[in-house]
């Protein structure tokens, strides 16, 4: 690109010059000082009940709202399992039944539920069924029971918090590293990052104080709308907001910073400079992150909760990292100019690095030199490489986990759940809920008990000691000690409900199939009837994920391919780079499923993980093609297709391998958070970053494009060779 060196003053007053970036600067101290100061605030809007996330139309969202009307509380219920191995004595019994009575008074259970002990077939474990209050936080309510249970051990007998409300509670907790671990890890790899691509100790601030400015100012935006039930926020949605403004604005800043280098060996004084560097940077920047945010909302068209919640919430996150690289990173840099890249100072007149030919020098040269030698030979040995790659896609286990797998490392939860599937059924503690028609009461029930995996049926009843009635095939029965009266089943305009016991745990493959098959069955008597549930949520969270995951990829592909049309001028060049990054998404995930099954042993992949790692993937992906591209665009113009590819290759090479590095490093730091899914995510999109940071836009893109030549940018006017020199 031919390049006029400046240094007549500008015609904009000098007060404006001052008072511009002065005013940015102050706005933006303002939001960081404010959406600082509301980072610990953040836990408290979020919500991590799985049952939130579903959609209301579910069977399983319909039965946990009714349980309410059932039970008269809104509770989620916790399982104390106590075990020893040679057999609980009399003492034992004792003192288990002195704790249930102390556990009652605890603030968030339920006492008028809370069950009595229930001792084992083979005398070695009790569990108590202990309700809990969902309006007070039930995370809360299990860390008080189990301090409790820590501080009054019985000699020689192992006390575990289990069932959903234990689960719940240990997901908070693997959660709560989000406002310091997480954010601190990510900070510290982009500053080290920083560093060594600057070589200067002021630009890496510089940079990182814009990304947390942004940071802070979505996560202002965030809480406000959560607190008014605009948005729903959840756990692992907050990480990837953390994680994803910092990524993104590192990015964008880095892109401005390299056309800001640029354009003060062009001007003289640093408002013309500033000036150049926007109308340089502004298209992309805006291009990409709008690009990234449209990706987003198209989220908005999913069924499950969880993912339409994650849509708007990284959008505003985008959409900040944008604002904040456009307006007060320009600020800061216009008033630190040249000293921003001390001690290697780019100087006024100085001449611009050779982008090709002979005298280039460096890596990016000789890369181009290559696609410029050997562009057919170097498309097709990349697309075969990504290719045998994308082979381990067919070995990815995204069906599902068993929320006891949710959490890695040490859980209570899961422990607890182990020791009660070896001395009760499995499903002890979450039971399949139906409801159903009171008329329709002795067939449900027979319906039910002749299930395959069906333990034991009981029906809620206010008369009952626990709040149930067993059911036998010789009728109704109560829970209690000897004598207590049988009572009646509570009744909801007509309707009953009825608790069934699985053989295995709730969270299994067989309880999945085990409830499917009843579902099917009660259909067959009255399609009104609800099954809910722990087992019916995973069923309803799966099924709505896997019809989101279909919906959502075509949606965001074709948006993609649109706005890149309209950028480019063209259709030819949309298409080869969405394919590029398409090929490049299925690699990724190849080598992940690869990963996950040889390396660390999961048992599986939520089927929102694909979904997620596409989202990211193809629309961070299409970020370094829009960099790319649009100085490919450029130079083409002046140079002609085949130069201006490989000079916009050389002049982008090293900001977009920088911005890669970055973006892999930040959703890297994902991985310290003791979360599978966001494991899973952390891999695949840092992975992919790299791949597509280092294989696809360094050699695919511009190999392919050169091998084509002007007809790339069919049908625009560059496809005639119709230029401008």
């Amino acid at each position: 690109m031919i390049k006029t060196r400046s240094s007549s003053r500008s015609r904009v007053p000098v007060w404006l010059r001052i008072l511009i970036p002065s005013v940015l600067i102050l706005v933006w101290l303002a939001l960081f000082a404010a959406g600082g100061s509301s980072f610990s605030k953040i836990s408290e809007v979020a919500k991590n009940d799985q049952v939130q996330q579903l959609p209301a139309s579910a069977d399983a969202t319909q039965v946990q709202e009714l349980q309410s009307l059932f039970r008269g509380d809104d509770v989620i219920p916790a399982v104390l399992v106590y075990q020893r191995d040679s057999g609980l004595t009399a003492d034992d019994d004792a003192e288990i039944a002195a704790q249930v009575s102390a556990i009652q008074d605890v603030d968030g259970v339920v006492p008028a539920s809370v069950s009595p002990p229930i001792i084992s077939e083979d005398g070695e474990a009790a569990q108590v069924i202990v309700p809990m209050d969902t309006s007070i936080t039930p995370a809360d309510t299990v860390e008080t029971v189990r301090d409790y249970l820590a501080d009054n051990q019985i000699d020689g007998v192992s006390a575990y918090v289990t069932g959903p409300a234990g689960l719940s509670a240990d997901i908070v907790g693997a959660f709560a590293g989000l406002d310091g671990i997480l954010l601190l890890t990510a900070l510290a790899a982009v500053l080290v990052i920083l560093i060594i691509v600057y070589r200067s100790p002021l630009m890496p601030l510089i940079v990182l104080g814009t990304s947390l400015s942004a940071l802070c100012a979505a996560v202002l935006v965030v809480i406000s709308l959560a607190r008014a039930d605009v948005l729903v926020l959840s756990g692992q949605t907050q990480g990837i907001l953390f994680i994803l403004v910092i990524g993104a604005a590192t990015d964008y800043s880095l892109l401005y910073v390299s056309r800001y280098r640029e354009a003060l060996r062009d001007h003289e004084r640093k408002w013309d400079a500033t000036m150049a560097a926007l109308r340089g940077s502004f298209e992309p920047i805006l291009a990409s992150g709008g690009t990234v945010i449209v990706a987003l909302l198209c989220l908005l068209f999913s069924d499950l909760n969880s993912n339409k919640a994650l849509g708007p919430v990284a959008a505003i996150g985008i959409a900040f990292a944008l604002l904040a690289s456009l307006t007060l990173l320009p600020a800061l840099m216009l008033w630190a100019g040249r000293v921003a890249f001390w001690p290697v100072r780019p100087a006024f007149g100085s001449a611009h690095p050779e982008l090709t030919g002979a005298g280039a020098k460096g890596v990016w040269p000789k890369i181009a030199r290559l696609v410029g030698r050997r562009a057919r030979l170097v498309w097709i040995a990349s697309t075969l490489l990504l290719a045998v790659a994308s082979i381990g896609l067919f070995q990815l286990k995204a069906d599902g986990v068993p929320q006891s797998d949710f959490v890695l490392g040490s859980s209570q939860a899961r422990d607890g759940q182990a020791v009660l599937g070896d001395h009760f059924p499995g499903g002890a503690g979450t039971p399949a809920l139906v409801v159903g028609p009171e008329s329709e009461l002795d067939a449900m029930a027979e319906v039910i008990l002749a299930a395959n995996g069906v333990d034991s049926l009981s029906v809620l009843s206010e008369d009952s000691p626990s709040g149930t009635l067993t059911v036998t095939d010789a009728g109704l029965s109560s829970v209690g000690p000897p004598g207590t009266p049988v009572g009646e089943p509570t009744v909801h305009d007509g309707q009953v409900m009825l608790q069934a016991t699985l053989d295995d745990a709730g969270d299994s493959a067989e309880a999945d199939a085990n409830v499917r098959h009843l579902r099917v069955d009660l259909a067959d008597l009255d399609n009104g009837i609800l099954v809910g549930g722990t087992t019916a949520i995973a069923i309803d969270t799966h099924d709505t994920a896997v019809h989101d995951r279909n919906l959502i990829i075509p949606i965001i592909l074709g948006v993609i391919l649109i706005i890149l049309m309209l950028l480019l001028r063209s259709v030819l060049a949309p298409v080869l780079l969405v394919a590029t990054v398409v090929l490049s998404f299925g690699a990724a995930l190849g080598v992940s499923a690869w990963v996950f099954n040889g390396v660390f042993g999961f048992s599986g992949a939520d089927p929102s993980v694909p979904m997620f790692g596409f989202v990211f993937l193809v629309a961070l992906g299409i970020d370094y093609n829009i960099f790319l591209m649009t100085r490919v665009r450029e130079e083409s113009i002046a140079h002609g297709t085949r130069e201006g590819i490989l000079r916009g290759l050389v002049a982008t090479g090293g900001v977009i391998t920088s911005a890669g590095i970055v973006l892999a490093a930040t959703f890297a730091a994902l991985g310290v958070l003791p979360i599978l899914f966001l494991l899973q995510i952390s891999f695949i999109v840092a992975f992919g970053v790299l791949l597509d940071t280092f294989l696809v836009r360094s050699l695919l893109v511009p190999a392919l494009a050169h091998d084509i030549g002007p007809k790339v940018w069919w049908p625009s006017k560059l496809a005639r060779g119709m230029i401008r020199r």
